[in-house]
């Protein structure tokens, strides 16, 4: 049976781990906006978190979580800025426009602004190196994990450490400011903001740890991202065609998985996609001419997400023209991500052969990527090669840390081992 004092820890627990979903970047946001000390307000917030893990459990969760947490945090700054000024410690400090945040005194952030598009600004400052915005953005906004980052950008743990760690640093020695940049300024982080959106997005949809499959929370924050930003440069193509495409891809969250397990896209049920997001994404996409760099890089890929939310059933998609906006992606990007996707496109259009003939030469540069395996493995099968496909299946499932894709995994490998044994 379970105790009273296990209950409350369990609730305690989920409450802490929901309001670092939902909350952890505007909580920061607003603390960097009121406190001006980026260099304390992370570290501040990380002890107010520990801090409730500590008291919640025995105390109750409070009746404002988020409330709790930034009053607190809010107390750990003071604290730290008290003490500096005891040693006669001069730190640099933020410049900060206040029309971008006005915390209550009481700690209740239920009803101020949301301050998250700042912080991205402020992350994607052109003084910080390119290689290290997004990363820093993911880790400051989002809370996404510094593990989570390096595998999205493809490096090691300890590189991107190293990155934040002296963004952060730069930002705080340089005294960049938290405000909101005049128009020209602005249109010139676009495509920084852009791809840090989308990364978020794309962090929402492929968690590489844990139960879930889908963070929809995540992905949702995304998508509200993109259309306040769409709001404030309503005619930037680039961010045009990044609302469009995460409309068109959120719109089929209801139907990605079904009791637990993941579902593919040629077996969703359809009626559960949001008709309504996917008729507002295809008029954004639809209606944005060709363009070039990153807004061209969106565009194409909206133009794929349009060509699957347009498909009444599987059979109807158009594998041709999906392999031929990938082909141009390809050309556009060099990406080896965006020739996996092309091989799956072309093995749906011309055979499973034409799909693993374009794989050949990824594996170094997706060297711990589980879903080059998982790829080949299904091609393979579907072209016979049952040996390939048993392996592939093996090193995917090697690779892969996420429970739903691991389980997935199992069932095509065991189906493969029981039909060919």
């Amino acid at each position: 049976m379970t105790s009273k004092s296990d209950q409350s820890s369990t609730w305690a627990d989920r409450a802490i781990a929901e309001t670092y979903r939902t909350d952890w970047g505007r909580l920061l946001s607003l603390l960097v906006a009121h406190t001006r000390r980026l260099d304390l307000a992370e570290d501040a917030l990380s002890e107010a978190f520990a801090r409730a893990s500590e008291r919640w459990p025995t105390a109750g969760v409070p009746v404002n979580p988020a409330g709790w947490l930034y009053t607190t945090a809010s107390r750990v700054v003071l604290g730290q800025l008290r003490s500096e000024a005891i040693h006669g410690r001069k730190a640099k400090l933020l410049a900060v426009s206040t029309d971008w945040a006005q915390p209550t005194a009481t700690g209740d952030i239920g009803d101020v602004d949301d301050e998250r598009l700042a912080l991205v600004l402020l992350c994607c400052h052109p003084a910080l190196h390119p290689a290290a915005r997004s990363p820093l953005a993911l880790r400051l906004v989002i809370g996404t994990t510094t593990d989570d980052i390096a595998r999205l950008f493809v490096v090691s743990r300890a590189t991107m450490a190293a990155r934040i760690t002296r963004a952060k640093k730069k930002i705080v020695a340089a005294g960049i400011p938290l405000a909101a940049p005049v128009d020209s300024e602005l249109r010139t982080r676009l495509d920084d903001v852009c791809r840090t959106i989308y990364l978020a997005f794309t962090a929402g949809y492929a968690p590489a740890n844990g139960p879930d499959l889908l963070r929809t929370d995540l992905a949702g924050d995304a998508v509200e991202l993109a259309d306040v930003l769409r709001r404030l440069v309503p005619d930037a193509h680039q961010v045009q065609a990044l609302n469009g495409l995460l409309l068109l891809q959120h719109a089929r969250r209801d139907a990605r998985v079904r009791d637990g397990r993941l579902v593919t896209l040629a077996d969703q049920d359809r009626s559960l996609w949001q008709q309504d997001q996917i008729r507002t994404g295809t008029e954004l996409i639809s209606s944005l001419p060709p363009g070039t760099e990153y807004a061209e890089e969106l565009r194409l890929q909206g133009l794929i997400a349009a060509q699957h939310a347009g498909s009444q059933k599987a059979s109807d998609t158009h594998w041709p023209t999906i392999a031929r906006l990938y082909a141009q992606l390809e050309t556009l990007t060099g990406s080896p991500i965006v020739r996996l996707n092309r091989a799956v496109a072309a093995g749906e259009a011309e055979g499973p052969q034409a799909g693993l003939d374009i794989i050949e030469g990824l594996d170094h540069a997706l060297a711990n990527n589980h879903r080059l395996h998982a790829v080949r493995a299904d091609l393979a099968r579907r072209a016979g090669n049952t040996r390939l496909a048993r392996t592939s299946y093996q090193a995917a499932l090697e690779l892969c840390t996420n429970e739903v894709e691991q389980r997935y995994l199992t069932h095509q490998l065991a189906a493969l081992n029981s039909s060919n044994p």
